[in-house]
């Protein structure tokens, strides 16, 4: 579709950055690479989100761990959601391999072995910095959406939150409001209905069926103490590298809802706690969310609007988010119309629905004179990927079938001995895994309510006792006059008379 000179020169002036970038690989063109025609992704735009797809098997992962090394080694600290259980290699540097020497032959610039600093954290109960946050924290609005509560009950449970504020009662975990949903249509319902109205029990009972169905997922782990503080995600090691932090996700892909709980919550947090960078030269922190399809088919409609306006709003912090997933979509348009970096793998043609995706996929991309990318599409092979980003201007860069650099890391696991090795050295750990159940609202209406039953118990003793007090008093009161009768001085004569005259 055109010559070689001149598609070279397309791609090095739609390339060209004046500022600092990452080096994703050489252009390809009628599927074999242009030596230095480089695909380079400038920071200044790292921050305007993106997305990485493609079919199983196609490199995926490999390609989110080049954009993780080369964030790591710009000082860039990465947030990665590794699902496979795949990603903890990037704690040991690669190896040297005849293919990986041609393919960078190919490129352009020879392959460095490297590892990169990691920290490994968890939702569950396997080993890593745990990840928790408080119910109090999650906040009313968000802890109804992931319920998918109506606006009644909505109503209800932003009640609940406040009588908690007012009462001075921590919300800690999901124990803790589910007792205070309990309290509020038992033991406290008359204290709820002369402060805030009355609060029906059938919703209480759809909002308490609820939280049992995230318990199910196991999405109580996730509600506790000690809460995670999202800054810690933005450290930099000695040697000016930033930290990856590697969520290991693999024993929660049955779980959705925990997954999505974990997610909405974490961006919230940080939308919250960082400050607005405006237009900056580099992103402060990348987030990459693998199998973002868990969180989109599982969310409601409320949710999704949640998601889609943090994506909106957050780029502003300096935050780049990164949605690793299959098919392009399975993003739904409002957030794929934000991504700004497209990195699309082979997708393959079975059926004739897969075919309508793949022309549908087409038209997302900038058309090109030199290809047909619904072709190229089908038949771009592993490691090779369709690339589309934004240039320092914020304008879209001319499409490029690309081959990518190999990882600088170990493209493989961590043996459980290397992996211990990572958790011994974390520092985190110590501050996070320490195990905190101070007194919360569980506890404080328990007293409360023991309180109220002793009080209540002593109150009808009092009354059992005066009601026997009362009848003791009646009883004397009938007595009275056969009392008076035999007392009286009258009748005391009368009797004395007698005996004496028996007597004589």
């Amino acid at each position: 579709m055109g010559s070689k000179e001149a598609f070279f020169t397309h791609i090095e002036k739609g390339y060209t950055t004046k500022g600092d970038y990452i080096n994703m690989g050489a252009a390809m063109l009628d599927g074999s690479p242009l030596t230095n025609a480089f695909v380079k992704i400038p920071l200044k735009t790292l921050n305007r989100h993106g997305l990485i797809a493609g079919a199983t098997g196609t490199g995926k992962t490999k390609t989110l761990q080049i954009l993780a090394e080369n964030l790591s080694e710009k000082g860039i600290p990465v947030l990665l959601m590794d699902l496979k259980g795949d990603l903890s290699g990037l704690a040991k540097p690669g190896n040297h391999h005849p293919k990986i020497k041609e393919r960078h032959d190919h490129i352009g610039f020879p392959y460095q072995p490297k590892k990169f600093p990691i920290d490994v954290l968890t939702l569950s109960e396997q080993g890593g910095v745990r990840l928790r946050a408080t119910v109090s924290e999650f906040g009313p609005v968000l802890l109804s959406r992931i319920l998918d509560l109506t606006d009644t009950q909505q109503g209800i449970v932003a009640v609940l939150f406040k009588y908690c504020d007012d009462n001075k009662l921590p919300l800690l975990d999901l124990k803790d409001f589910k007792k205070i949903l309990q309290y509020a249509t038992s033991e406290g319902r008359e204290e709820f209905q002369k402060a805030y109205g009355r609060i029906s029990t059938s919703s209480t009972g759809a909002i308490l069926r609820k939280i049992i169905e995230l318990e199910q997922q196991g999405v109580d782990l996730f509600f506790g103490e000690k809460s995670f503080e999202v800054e810690d995600l933005t450290r930099i090691d000695e040697n000016g590298q930033g930290i990856i932090n590697i969520i290991r996700l693999t024993d929660i892909q049955d779980k959705p809802k925990l997954f999505s709980t974990f997610m909405l919550s974490l961006l919230a947090e940080v939308y919250a706690t960082f400050p607005e960078q405006g237009d900056s030269d580099r992103p402060e922190l990348v987030i990459f969310i693998d199998e973002a399809h868990l969180i989109f088919n599982e969310a409601s409609d409320a949710l999704l609007d949640q998601i889609e306006s943090i994506v909106k709003l957050i780029r502003s912090k300096g935050i780049g988010l990164y949605f690793v997933t299959q098919n392009p979509t399975d993003i739904p348009d409002a957030v794929l119309s934000q991504l700004g970096l497209k990195i699309q793998h082979a997708l393959r043609a079975f059926t004739a629905k897969d075919r309508k995706a793949i022309k549908l996929t087409a038209e997302n991309y900038p058309i090109s004179d030199f290809y047909d990318t619904a072709e190229v599409l089908t038949s771009l092979g592993i490691g090779e990927a369709l690339i589309s980003a934004l240039d320092e201007k914020g304008r879209p860069t001319p499409l490029a079938a690309t081959m990518l650099r190999a990882p600088m890391s170990r493209m493989d696991v961590l043996t459980k001995d290397e992996l211990q090795e990572v958790l011994d050295n974390s520092s985190l750990i110590p501050k996070y895994n320490e195990t905190v159940d101070r007194e919360s609202a569980y506890e404080l209406l328990n007293q409360k309510i023991q309180i109220a039953q002793t009080e209540a118990a002593q109150e009808k003793a009092a009354e059992q006792q005066k009601k026997v007090t009362k009848a003791s008093r009646s009883s004397s009161k009938k007595m009275d006059p056969i009392v008076k009768v035999l007392t009286s001085a009258t009748f005391i004569r009368g009797v004395m008379g007698i005996l004496n005259k028996m007597m004589r």
